[in-house]
């Protein structure tokens, strides 16, 4: 990785932005100050919900951080699939005495208003997920002294990642928990995700980019692979969703290693795009009749969820979490980064090119 990215953190750690209220200010703050770079989500929010909590964030740290955007998506949804799964859902929603969302209730996440804000108060590192930006937002970016990574799942998105004229790419491995950030949302691609030692190799000699790995990654053993295998950093999201400064819900953090979980899948179930979550009822029952269309479906079950939490029942609940969840350890997310350090330090990797100060390699 340029050294002019990893100048704005210590250790090559980076935190996954996480939507949904769990990358919140407390935790991205504990990452940046343990030396990771830290990250919001701004999914799901509104500009100026996400302004606010870059404010609160420059609050607990005056290290850099990044922000996470999604990128709008098109109106490919048949609104007739979207229809019969609502048909589907109405159970659930009498079980959990409510309604189902309006599935039409937004596609583009409020990218515009989101972008202007970064723009007037730039950020240190944005990243973008579900698609490319267009280069004239990369180059605006840069103009407002911005770094910017997108996410890619193969050598083909990377190429278009290099193509926008973005700083590095993160190469997510299908082992990651939560949202595939594939640029094009095809079912017939559904489960032909590449690992993530694999990805990296192949995206390696598919760009000059530098890499940032993503996908199932729990230990500085883990870490210690994916910069032998030409990583410049790390991306952690699963191990720090159990940390008590995440803003997941507690029956998710629960969940990561209870052994009534065992195994986690892809499925469309609780948003209409691939996701890997944790495998419970609502996912066995609804998973195979989800069609392809987000937003839609996440507006669509957004009052189930929310009920099913409310109800205390994590059956009913999208429990994104990655391959690796059950390694999750419940410690304070800087002690966390400082025992993954500790780790990649004893699997022999060299990290004099890192420095507590903030040097990079």
């Amino acid at each position: 990785m340029s050294s002019a990215l990893t100048d704005l953190f210590p250790w090559p750690i980076v935190q996954a932005p996480m939507a949904g209220g769990v990358s919140v200010p407390q935790l991205a703050g504990a990452v940046c100050e343990a030396g990771g770079l830290g990250f919001l989500a701004s999914g799901y929010k509104t500009a100026d919900g996400m302004y606010q909590e870059i404010k609160q964030l420059r609050g607990l740290t005056s290290r850099p951080f990044g922000v996470n955007l999604f990128m709008p998506q098109p109106e490919t949804a048949d609104p007739s699939a979207v229809g019969v799964y609502a048909h589907q859902l109405a159970g659930e929603a009498a079980w959990y005495e409510t309604e189902l969302g309006d599935p039409d209730c937004g596609r583009d996440d409020g990218y515009d208003a989101k972008l202007a804000v970064l723009l007037d108060d730039p950020v240190p590192v944005v990243s973008f997920h579900f698609g490319v930006p267009s280069r004239e937002v990369v180059a605006s970016l840069h103009r407002a002294g911005t770094f910017v990574l997108v996410t890619a799942t193969t050598p083909e998105e990377a190429r278009a990642v290099e193509r926008s004229g973005a700083d590095a790419v993160i190469a997510q491995g299908v082992e990651a928990g939560g949202h595939q950030g594939t640029h094009r949302d095809d079912p017939e691609t559904d489960n032909a995700g590449i690992g993530l030692l694999s990805l990296v190799a192949q995206v390696r000699e598919a760009v000059s980019l530098p890499v940032v790995a993503a996908g199932g990654i729990m230990r500085g053993g883990q870490i210690a692979a994916v910069l032998a295998a030409g990583a410049s950093a790390a991306q952690l999201g699963t191990a720090f969703l159990a940390t008590p400064e995440s803003g997941a819900h507690a029956l998710h953090k629960q969940a990561l290693t209870n052994p009534l979980f065992v195994r986690t899948e892809l499925t469309r179930a609780f948003s209409g795009r691939p996701a890997r979550g944790l495998v419970n009822r609502f996912l066995r029952e609804h998973g195979p009749y989800a069609p392809a269309a987000y937003p839609d479906v996440h507006h669509l079950t957004a009052p189930l969820r929310k009920a099913a939490a409310k109800a205390g029942d994590a059956q009913g609940l999208a429990l994104w979490a990655g391959q690796g969840h059950r390694m999750a350890r419940e410690l304070p997310a800087g002690q966390l980064v400082e025992v993954l350090v500790a780790e990649l330090t004893a699997a022999g990797t060299d990290l004099s090119g890192y420095t507590a100060g903030g040097a990079g390699r």
